[in-house]
């Protein structure tokens, strides 16, 4: 996949581009439905699958506060590229940006810098000044500027409908195994191994791998979650909790994992977090021992979840270009 990280690196229009267009957070069942469609009419075509893309999320700089976003942009990409997409164009959005009207970005960067000859969008999409682009004024200026707009439909799983609003509830929720059936795949959190208070190991007898987490961000129900982790291109079994530590009275939101059959030193190494399923809400206990007993306890059960997800974790380690499971 050819990537472009603003329209001044195109240097001529793509070959009979079949584009989308859209912010695509968490790249759902819903947007690979989307791209799918793409890569089916570019191939038929023998054109250019496009996918066209924002960073940051526009509502990131109109509304900062209104957003907690499922995926990084390096997830994003990972995805888009894993669906087949032949080139990838991601606008840097600003407020200056913002004020480009729905007919001007149609005009120049749709046809004029991308080369559009066909369109391919949500049925809920909208962009422009005002979100005046939507899908009726985008079939009207197909009828103008002579190429097909295909509005791809609402996905439904489950009766539930595939949204980015929804997968971010049920992760706030807690509800894992509902957010991984709308995202064809494990919700991930990812970041570096810092060293911590090291008292998983030394005092309760549980080493944890421990991830900062930015309260700004999309954070997870607090509480204990049966994981897979993938580290230096293996993935394991974990037990994670987010949370802040009460039986230690610490105030900080960390997330610390437990890694089954591991005792590699990788701090400041990166980690992926796959969350399966939420064990338990995060409670103080009167002291390490009734700690470490309920850490026992929450190994159990995440072996369990594993064990009855074998088969799932073995193709989400395979997607990613990892081992299989230890």
């Amino acid at each position: 996949m050819k990537l472009f990280w603003n329209l001044k690196e195109i240097a001529a229009p793509f070959d009979r581009p079949c584009v989308t267009i859209g912010n695509f957070d968490g790249v759902h069942r819903g947007h690979q439905k989307i791209f799918s469609e793409v890569v089916q009419r570019a191939s038929a075509n023998h054109g250019t699958s496009t996918v066209v893309t924002f960073d940051p999320h526009p509502l990131q700089v109109l509304r900062p506060s209104g957003i907690k976003l499922i995926s990084t942009i390096e997830q994003k990409i990972e995805q888009i590229e894993k669906a087949g997409i032949d080139c990838l164009v991601i606008i840097p959005f600003n407020r200056e940006f913002a004020a480009t009207s729905a007919e001007n970005f149609v005009q120049q960067v749709l046809i004029d810098c991308i080369g559009m000859t066909e369109l391919v969008v949500g049925y809920d999409y909208a962009f422009g000044k005002g979100r005046s682009g939507d899908t009726a004024f985008l079939k009207e200026q197909g009828r103008q500027r002579g190429f097909p707009v295909n509005i791809v439909e609402a996905f439904y799983e489950n009766d539930m409908l595939v949204s980015s609003t929804r997968i971010r509830d049920l992760v706030h929720a807690g509800r894992m195994m509902d957010a991984r059936k709308l995202l064809g795949r494990p919700y991930q959190i990812r970041g570096q191994v810092q060293v911590g208070k090291k008292r998983g190991g030394k005092e309760i007898g549980f080493p944890t791998a421990n991830l900062q987490v930015n309260e700004e961000d999309l954070v997870p129900r607090i509480g204990v979650y049966a994981t897979q982790v993938i580290c230096e291109g293996k993935c394991y079994g974990g037990v994670l909790n987010v949370g802040y530590n009460p039986t230690f009275g610490e105030q900080r939101l960390v997330a610390e994992t437990h890694i089954f059959d591991f005792n590699k030193d990788i701090y400041g190494k990166p980690i992926k977090l796959n969350l399966l399923k939420f064990l338990r809400d995060e409670r103080k206990y009167p002291g390490i021992s009734e700690l470490a007993e309920q850490i026992r306890n929450d190994v159990i059960e995440a072996k369990k979840v594993l064990e009855a997800s074998q088969r799932e974790l073995l193709i989400s380690c395979t997607a990613e270009g990892h081992d299989e499971p230890r």
